[in-house]
């Protein structure tokens, strides 16, 4: 099975194709492509390449599907016996897309190299 694994919005996100995931808000429309181009691993089945932080000349297309709201989260600060309450909510904004390939263009580069 082919996987990888990126990062985006300051979070890492493991991959594969087809696969739907929702990350931090992108700034693309729905039906337009996304590429991420931090890929921090790479793996197979067989073989598993890892970068120094990142593998070089990696990318991750992506469709994105839609822009959404996640749930509410409601922050709420309480202190006994003092009449102090707080209700404090937010929701994060985030972007829906749909893994369509991935792909690693230095490690067939590699593999050139070493026939020679």
């Amino acid at each position: 099975m082919t996987y990888a694994i990126i990062k985006t919005g300051g979070r890492q996100y493991r991959v594969a194709e087809g696969d739907a995931i929702d990350v931090d808000l992108l700034d693309v429309d729905p039906g337009k492509t996304a590429t991420f181009s931090s890929v921090l691993m790479f793996a197979d089945g067989k073989t598993v390449t890892h970068g120094t932080p990142i593998i070089s000349g990696a990318k991750v297309t992506a469709e994105v599907l839609e822009q959404r709201k996640d749930k509410k989260v409601i922050a709420f600060k309480f202190k006994r016996r003092k009449g102090y309450h707080r209700a404090v909510g937010h929701r994060r904004k985030l972007t829906r897309v749909k893994i369509k390939s991935i792909s690693v263009g230095a490690k067939k580069a590699e593999a050139k190299k070493i026939e020679e």
